[in-house]
């Protein structure tokens, strides 16, 4: 059973969504406009959002990526005008599925499982290539502290590495942060 937000701005679209939704054993939301979505979404703690629109309309678009921001999770649009641009836009502001002429009461579960998978590859996507940066930042400060350290105590790299180890292992920390540490403590002294 999933939590799921529904935003349509017409009612009789919005009961049509619900009707199928329910029958299939969700808690359902439903909004009128998107113009409160981020209030909404705290409130509600979907983990789907599921919206209906002729085309998102920037408002919509603007309100999903600052959710996207603060809190992600699947969403599932189903517009019945799209373009390359339009769903590009609405790629970039967390939009998991993106289904042009496609509403279809038997086949929603299916696309929202489609958007949650695609949500879910896209977050771990995300993981990765905030580790690798991570990772590549402290890489930097590391070789930035044995220069540091080769031209203080006149070492040679495999020394100096050997000396930033030691460090982090006295203090007991990782060793970015003792990197960090010793170019900190260059800029005081030299």
């Amino acid at each position: 059973m999933l939590r799921i937000l529904v935003i349509d701005e017409l009612e009789p679209r919005a009961e049509e969504i619900c009707a199928g939704l329910a029958l299939a054993g969700h808690q359902l939301a439903v909004l009128a406009t998107p113009a409160t979505l981020l209030r909404q979404a705290d409130a509600v703690r979907p983990d789907v959002i599921l919206i209906r629109a002729d085309a998102p309309s920037r408002d919509t678009l603007v309100q999903l990526a600052a959710l996207n921001a603060a809190a992600p999770r699947p969403v599932l649009l189903f517009a019945h005008r799209g373009n390359r641009q339009l769903m590009r836009m609405a790629f970039k502001a967390g939009v998991s599925a993106y289904v042009v002429d496609g509403f279809q009461r038997e086949r929603v579960k299916a696309l929202i499982d489609l958007a949650i998978a695609r949500f879910e590859e896209h977050q771990d996507l995300k993981h990765e290539r905030d580790d690798a940066t991570q990772k590549l930042a402290e890489r930097k400060l590391i070789d930035r502290a044995k220069g540091v350290l080769m031209k203080a105590r006149g070492l040679d790299e495999e020394a100096a590495y050997a000396a930033l180890r030691k460090l982090a292992m006295d203090r007991a920390q990782p060793l970015g942060k003792a990197a960090a540490d010793v170019i900190e403590m260059a800029k005081v002294l030299l």
